[in-house]
């Protein structure tokens, strides 16, 4: 409660959050979005190592709520423009950081790189997404992956279902039993929530190589192939609850959980909410599968902290990114959070039930790696923002062909 009225304080009165908060010399201020439960005890571990490692030193935890960080960014961003950073900040590894980078936000920390020998732990392709110009400019925690799909064995069982959907055509077939037997085949959240479907659907029905290609112009929107699986995306929509779209990603799931839904598609921190809050056993309460058509493919997003221009302790924010790219923080953090490390060193006994398998889908040589269009690896912000935009019209209006035409206008426009 007390960064809520900090924050109200500042944005409507005009007032730094430090001069409310007061100079001090002996604490760090950590922004993220990480205020729902597994995120939340997460962070507070490493956060409480962190504490231990600097004796003295208090962590200002000015976390801001909502799903996929949209409150926080909002946030972060006037505080930026104000030259009011924290002392770090929590962004996704690719292409939401570019703005930052070009407006001198952050700093380099390519030093601090070659000073915990980072680029030997943390694999190549991860670090090429945080390098930005030959430079790095934050340090990843953890792995997430966004191609997945839930559901509960005990839901498939009572609707006569063998296993989940492998491809989206057969979700849709799927989807005529479920309706017959007065339930909804997926549970949808938010706006954010149906652009990771989107994300979704257009790496299942593209694959993986042409889904790439979209995000860096190889591929047009209006294509046919495209347009099909747009086509597609829309005929899933239509099978859905998004017409009372849940609140945000927890709730969507749980309406799987109770099965008035059968399916979700969300990332795999859905995993720690099921079995940590709805205390739910993996492959007994809960499972998970690579969303239709994604089989072998990891579609990737990582969360990253920074050092930003400005910070009033970067001594203390250089340790902090330090303890986020240790061993042990990324230890404490990763299985209470329900993601991977993003350390290639990291002991795989630590990590059970879906994280076990999921280190092991990331670790094998054959998966095929992309980036996540929804959380920020392919595409930068103002693309982004622009998708989001014409994806709002695109659910309410159906018109996949005006949605193709202005979202392809928009790459133009904003590379």
């Amino acid at each position: 409660m007390a960064v809520l009225t900090i924050v109200v304080v500042s944005l409507v009165c005009g007032l730094s959050m430090f001069a409310v908060r007061g100079a001090s010399n002996d604490q760090l201020e950590v922004y993220s979005w990480w205020t729902g439960p597994g995120e939340e005890e997460g962070l507070a571990a490493m956060a409480k190592s962190f504490e231990s490692s600097n004796a003295g030193v208090r962590f200002v935890n000015a976390a801001v709520s909502g799903g996929a960080g949209s409150n926080a960014k909002a946030i972060l961003a006037s505080r930026l423009l104000a030259n009011d950073p924290p002392d770090s900040y929590q962004r996704h590894a690719g292409l939401e950081l570019l703005d930052d980078v070009r407006s001198g936000k952050v700093q380099d920390i390519s030093d601090l790189y070659r000073q915990e020998g980072w680029a030997k732990v943390f694999p190549k392709g991860l670090v090429d997404n945080l390098t930005i110009d030959g430079r790095i400019y934050a340090v990843p925690v953890n792995i997430h992956r966004a191609n997945l799909m839930w559901y509960t064995p005990k839901t498939l069982r009572e609707l006569g279902l063998a296993a989940p959907p492998k491809t989206w055509a057969e979700f849709l077939q799927q989807a005529e039993v479920i309706k017959a037997k007065g339930r909804v085949a997926l549970a949808v959240g938010p706006e954010w929530t149906q652009k990771h479907l989107l994300e979704t659907v257009l790496l299942g029905e593209l694959g993986a190589g042409t889904y790439e290609g979209l995000w860096a112009g190889r591929v047009s929107w209006q294509a046919p192939e495209v347009a099909a699986a747009l086509d597609m995306y829309a005929k899933i929509l239509a099978v859905s609850d998004v017409k009372s779209a849940a609140g945000d990603w927890q709730p969507q799931l749980d309406r799987v959980v109770s099965g008035s839904a059968v399916y979700a598609v969300m990332g795999d921190w859905s995993s720690s909410y099921l079995a940590q809050t709805k205390g739910l056993q993996w492959q007994d309460g809960y499972a998970a599968v690579a969303s239709p058509g994604s089989t072998g493919v990891y579609d990737f997003l990582s969360d990253t902290f920074t050092l930003p221009t400005g910070a009033r302790r970067p001594d203390l924010a250089r340790r902090w990114l330090v303890e986020c790219g240790s061993t042990d923080g990324q230890n404490l953090f990763n299985p209470l959070k329900g993601s991977i490390p993003a350390r290639t060193d990291a002991d795989a006994g630590l990590y059970k039930d879906y994280l076990g398998w999921a280190l092991q889908q990331w670790r094998d040589p054959k998966t095929r790696i992309v980036g996540s269009l929804t959380h920020g690896v392919v595409a930068n912000n103002a693309y982004n923002a622009e998708i989001d935009s014409a994806l709002g019209l695109f659910v309410q209006d159906g018109d996949q062909g005006k949605f193709a035409r202005t979202v392809e206008q928009q790459y133009r426009e904003t590379q």
